[in-house]
């Protein structure tokens, strides 16, 4: 399968009476946007808000992230099952506005949301301080249940970044990057001297808002099943969770997966990228005893010499991770896993719930217990109370100058475990 993504860079994001880009500008008429959004009778209100690198703007509590892509050649559309038809995606070119975003917020929805600080400290740790914003405050009907507030959220996110992509539907990209994968057959036959890697991406299915979507399908009703990487580019799978900020992986992380990206890179020169094997993090034991049998199975019918392993959360998803890689090392595969650590503030204690002796690569994007101080900013989009009962926060951590006190993990994306991030230890 072969895609070609056209990047259209944004340098600038502004509001106007249209909604176009012209040259490296977006422009983005926010009562269109807002009448759009309205149109969902959960929503009782909506706010449109800008901000760009190096703002003193914090965004708080952060649902999620996306980068607006469209569909210019190829089958289906971007977000296939829940803003396009239901079509493989992953062939043709998309065009993607490079450098903007859309992100949500606006009343919280479970604890384990999270802070995107545009300057400061608190801005180093995120990818998300870098890009122009068109930030939605989405503010739910009165007595809507959970679930019911998650998803109008996630919708309007989405139909955002949708509105936003096709405005670069018909423009020439100036950079275009393709990305192609083989069949089994025909990748033997081009690089039969190369080692064969596929990727193993674990996916945050242990509801209660703990959710991702494959095709609109939500992930723990599917057994582990192998997907093309391109896929992923046109938004196949998107977030639904409300996992610990810093871990979380939004849709911004899928439609960028950088371990897809670096395997990529080296895929015909010192590897054969293979292909992805997605496979869920459940709850209960059955359920992780079958879909890591599944991931260790594939691994092993494609004839792979490696595999890489990323997971999402902590605590109950170390178990999914361990019985991937001690599984699949079992089948003579050898594996490298990715995480973050969960260590306690002094960094003294064990950093993940699990551990096996087979596990013996591993990539780690920091210790989410670090406690970090997140100075005053001069505007905060959301509600900043939210910092006293986020994962990470506690009773008194937003001070009365408006300073934030708490763990690393209120940080949207700060160890994240795809490695989008700057913090990393082998």
């Amino acid at each position: 399968m072969k895609l070609e993504l056209g990047y259209i860079h944004i340098n600038d994001i502004q509001f106007g009476p249209e909604s176009k880009v012209q040259g490296d500008v977006l422009y983005v008429n926010k009562d269109e946007v807002r009448a759009m959004l309205l149109e969902d009778e959960t929503i009782a209100s909506v706010d449109i808000e800008i901000a760009k690198p190096g703002d003193s703007i914090r965004i708080t509590p952060v649902k999620d992230v996306i980068e607006p892509r469209v569909k210019v050649e190829g089958k289906g559309g971007v977000f296939p099952g829940i803003i396009s038809k239901v079509e493989t995606v992953g062939s043709g070119r998309t065009n993607v506005l490079k450098g903007a975003a859309v992100v949500t917020t606006g009343k919280i929805v479970g604890f384990q949301e999270g802070i995107i600080d545009m300057t400061g400290p608190g801005a180093d740790y995120t990818p998300f301080s870098k890009l122009n914003n068109l930030v939605l405050v989405i503010e739910p009907v009165e007595g809507i249940k959970q679930h019911a507030h998650e998803h109008a959220t996630r919708m309007a996110g989405l139909k955002t970044a949708d509105y936003l992509g096709k405005l670069a539907k018909s423009i020439e990209a100036e950079e275009v990057k393709t990305y192609e994968t083989y069949s089994v057959t025909e990748g033997l036959k081009k690089m039969p001297d190369l080692p064969r890697v596929a990727y193993v991406l674990m996916l945050q299915s242990q509801g209660l808002l703990h959710d991702t979507y494959v095709y609109g399908v939500d992930a723990k009703q599917s057994l582990s099943t192998l997907i093309c990487p391109t896929e992923l580019m046109d938004g196949a799978i998107v977030s639904g969770n409300c996992v610990s900020a810093c871990d979380k992986n939004t849709t911004y992380h899928h439609l960028n997966n950088p371990v897809i990206e670096d395997l990529f890179e080296k895929h015909g020169k010192e590897l054969n990228f293979v292909g992805v094997i997605i496979t869920n993090e459940n709850v209960y034991l059955a359920d992780k005893e079958r879909s890591s049998n599944w991931a260790a199975k594939l691994a092993e019918f494609l004839g792979v010499d490696g595999v890489i392993i990323s997971q999402e959360g902590f605590g109950n998803p170390d178990t999914d991770l361990i019985m991937n890689c001690k599984k699949i090392e079992a089948k003579g595969i050898k594996t490298v896993i990715i995480t973050d650590e969960y260590a306690g503030q002094d960094g003294a204690s064990q950093s993940l719930a699990d551990a096996d002796v087979s596990a013996d690569a591993v990539v780690t994007g920091g210790n989410a217990n670090v406690v970090i101080k997140l100075p005053p900013m001069d505007k905060v989009i959301g509600h900043p109370e939210v910092a006293n009962k986020i994962a990470g926060g506690w009773d008194g951590s937003l001070k009365e100058d408006g300073s934030i006190e708490a763990e690393l993990q209120v940080i949207t994306g700060a160890t994240n475990e795809l490695g989008f991030n700057r913090l990393s230890a082998r």
